[in-house]
């Protein structure tokens, strides 16, 4: 089964994204995309009074070529992402896992992802308890 990840944070909108890719890096996962979701509709479609909504797209090499050495199908759903947004004047941040995404999918079987399922489990409960 995958769960969403999902808490609210005490801090502003800003400097919770900045802690989401400080405590990422921390744990081994290269950032490769910090986009606001809020701003691309402010400039494509002129809606100017979303609520903030942040995806950051991280990595961990390491994580990746295991999933691929065992189904290059894995890459059609990387890179791991975490979300920030605002909802109900609160701020908010959510992560679900793409190794139990690709087993729930089909992509790869439950008993080959196990252990790196476990393994990411561990790295992105890290990047979670900094947040």
């Amino acid at each position: 089964m995958v769960d969403i990840l999902q808490k609210e944070v005490l801090y502003g909108f800003d400097e919770t994204v900045k802690k989401v890719e400080e405590a990422c890096v921390s744990e081994g996962f290269g950032l490769q995309l910090t986009k606001g979701v809020h701003d691309i509709f402010e400039q494509k479609l002129g809606i100017n009074d979303y609520p903030k909504y942040t995806v950051i797209l991280v990595c961990n090499p390491h994580l990746a070529k295991k999933a691929l050495d065992i189904s290059k199908d894995m890459g059609t759903i990387f890179p791991c992402s975490f979300t920030v947004y605002e909802e109900n004047e609160k701020v908010m941040v959510a992560h679900t896992s793409i190794m139990k995404i690709g087993v729930e999918i089909g992509l790869v079987s439950q008993e080959e992802m196990e252990p790196l399922i476990k393994e990411t489990g561990k790295r992105i409960r890290k990047v979670w308890d900094k947040i």
